[in-house]
């Protein structure tokens, strides 16, 4: 994941950036709401937890409990603690998960800040108890919010004609555009199984063009063919 020093900067203003996009929150959200396994696993590690907000509305809205986050800016970590995680200040890369401690990992819009995707799945893998599960939710690269990401990048702004009628109404901020890698949903997928996960479903929200998305919440569909924001659910098979 990224230096915490950006993140930092952003901490008080994460929720409110949510707030002005309450429709995308709710999709997202209702994305993993309807990703989770069933049971609900008892111990949950979200790794990349920010300041709690989206672990906050799954329990307010759907009775999903997320016991536990890493997170490698303090202040978010601070926020998220207050909301009653339990959280580890640290990064994918650096912190420790423990050796089959949890029964599920998430990874909530996290796994673009990491660098070595079969790395990091490979120790959220040894983490799990035997039979546990790992949450991977994000942006894919070949979705239309990727692929406007990317080229945001690359231009370093969102204020560039190319992006007149293309960019979403209330951007990312480009700090976080520009440190992020943006893998495609097939390279998440194959660092799974180089980890020793077994795929279960996936599915997906935000499927109308970014111009639009933030207007109403959509309800999440499996698959993952069209949406901007993809959950892949996958198993430790021993």
């Amino acid at each position: 994941m990224t230096e915490p020093t950006g993140f930092e900067l952003f901490a008080n203003d994460y929720d409110a950036w949510f707030a002005d996009n309450q429709a995308l929150l709710d999709s997202e959200v209702r994305l993993l709401a309807h990703s989770w396994p069933d049971p609900h696993p008892a111990r949950v590690l979200s790794v990349g937890c920010g300041t709690g907000l989206f672990e906050a509305v799954l329990k307010r809205d759907f009775a999903i409990v997320v016991t536990d986050g890493i997170e490698p800016a303090e202040g978010m970590a601070e926020i998220a603690e207050s909301r009653g995680m339990a959280v580890t200040v640290g990064t994918a890369e650096s912190a420790d998960f423990g050796n089959q401690t949890f029964d599920m990992l998430m990874f909530n819009g996290s796994t673009s800040y990491v660098k070595d995707l079969a790395s990091v799945f490979k120790r959220a893998h040894d983490a799990l108890k035997p039979g546990g599960s790992i949450l991977v939710i994000d942006v894919p690269r070949e979705s239309s919010f990727g692929i406007l990401y990317c080229l945001a990048a690359q231009l370093g702004t969102w204020d560039h004609p190319l992006m007149q009628g293309v960019a979403p109404g209330s951007p990312y901020p480009m700090p976080f555009v520009k440190s992020a890698n943006w893998w495609t949903t097939a390279e998440r997928l194959k660092a799974l199984e180089s980890a020793g996960f077994s795929l279960v479903k996936t599915a997906q929200t935000l499927t109308t063009h970014p111009v639009r998305a933030g207007e109403i919440a959509e309800h999440p569909r499996d698959g993952h063919e069209a949406g901007d924001y993809v959950a892949i659910l996958a198993r430790r098979a021993d």
